[in-house]
């Protein structure tokens, strides 16, 4: 009898590329500093952003694109890049409804 001989592991299917999606904006981009954009809008100074009222953040935002609670999303006023849901810029406007 021929002796066995073992079966080599199949091959794990190669995984596929996750899509990169567009960058994160960058809150030294020169367009993010002349609109006072934080990625975290609990660090905004209201004393250099007057405009600023606590609640406020792109989620709640009229520019705003994309999936609700997705933490990362598009912004009309930044195209190519996505902005964080708790951002915060001087361009801020309540989308209607919004509860801030």
């Amino acid at each position: 009898a021929k002796p066995a001989t073992a079966t080599p592991p199949a091959k794990a299917p190669a995984a596929a590329p996750v899509a990169a999606g567009p960058p994160k904006l960058d809150e030294k981009d020169p367009l993010a500093v002349a609109l006072g954009y934080h990625s975290d809008a609990a660090k905004v100074d209201p004393k250099k952003n007057p405009t600023f009222k606590a609640g406020q953040n792109c989620s709640v935002c009229l520019q705003l694109q994309g999936k609700a609670g997705d933490a990362w999303r598009p912004c009309n006023l930044f195209p190519g890049k996505v902005v964080a849901s708790t951002g915060w810029c001087r361009t801020y406007v309540k989308k209607p409804g919004a509860a801030v």
